[in-house]
């Protein structure tokens, strides 16, 4: 949603919403993300998209906290996504199982790792390795992940941290896509209005990001997609010109990655 609807610049959490579950509102590049549900589906599935119902059950519940209430039409983008569960007990409803992950070490030494979630991937690789060291007799050694920074590290009060939200996921390389951007007053515009990144971010994508198709660029080197949906699709024609020409493609492939990051963007609109 538009940040307007939750100008707080703190995250709210509902500890229980109508059937129990968690329900959060965050600030986040300059919108605000809500959500979330928890659906059991019969079977995995490569794209997986929001109900209609989840949809409407977010709204209902966070249209009580919001500073304005939300409609279908004010959703910028929707977005959905499958967690693998570890289900001791077969009839167990999904909101009750546990978001732990489970390290199994099977009779003829194979290690593997079920459940867990994006935010304790670290812990995760830990208790993996730990245990696959023991399996293999190479005794226990420290981690040393949990003090070691990722790409592009920076503290926030550094002096040359970057004000701009759309620089600062970069870190410590935000000067190389300023240099970008700097060597051209084309790469200096935006994508798209409503959209906080500039024709530089799709030129440092394919350089140094190694992005090789359109949705690389506008669902995960940006966040356009996640943004705003319509916005990201209204941005394509002009981003795939962008990235044809850096990475040297023809116009049959700029027809075709248009033709499936429309597909896919399509199916984060809210009719």
């Amino acid at each position: 949603l538009d940040r307007s609807f939750q100008p707080s610049d703190s995250a709210l959490m509902v500890p229980r919403t109508d059937d129990g579950r968690v329900l959060f509102m965050i600030p986040w590049h300059d919108k605000v993300l809500v959500g979330t549900t928890d659906t059991e589906m019969p079977s995995p599935c490569e794209e997986p998209r929001a109900l209609d119902e989840e949809i409407d059950f977010i709204l209902a519940n966070v249209n009580r906290y919001l500073a304005r209430e939300a409609q279908r039409s004010d959703v910028l983008s929707v977005f959905a996504g499958l967690r693998p569960l570890v289900q001791a007990d077969p009839g167990a409803e999904t909101k009750t199982i546990s978001r732990e992950h489970a390290v199994l070490v099977s009779a003829s030494g194979l290690v593997t790792i079920v459940g867990g979630k994006w935010t304790t991937y670290r812990k995760m690789a830990q208790d993996t390795v730990d245990d696959a060291l023991a399996v293999a007799g190479l005794g226990a050694r420290p981690c040393p992940t949990e003090a070691l920074p990722i790409h592009g590290w920076m503290e926030r009060h550094h002096p040359e941290f970057p004000t701009l939200p759309a620089l600062q996921p970069y870190g410590a390389d935000h000067a190389e896509v300023r240099a970008i951007e700097a060597r051209s007053p084309l790469h200096a515009e935006l994508l798209h209005p409503r959209l906080p990144y500039r024709i530089a971010h799709v030129v440092y994508a394919a350089r140094n990001e190694m992005a090789r198709t359109l949705e690389d660029v506008l669902a995960r080197r940006t966040r356009s997609l996640l943004l705003d949906a319509r916005a990201s699709i209204e941005a394509a024609p002009r981003t795939v010109e962008i990235l044809a020409a850096e990475l040297g493609r023809s116009a049959e492939w700029r027809s075709a990655q248009l033709h499936d990051y429309e597909e896919l963007a399509h199916g984060y609109l809210v009719r």
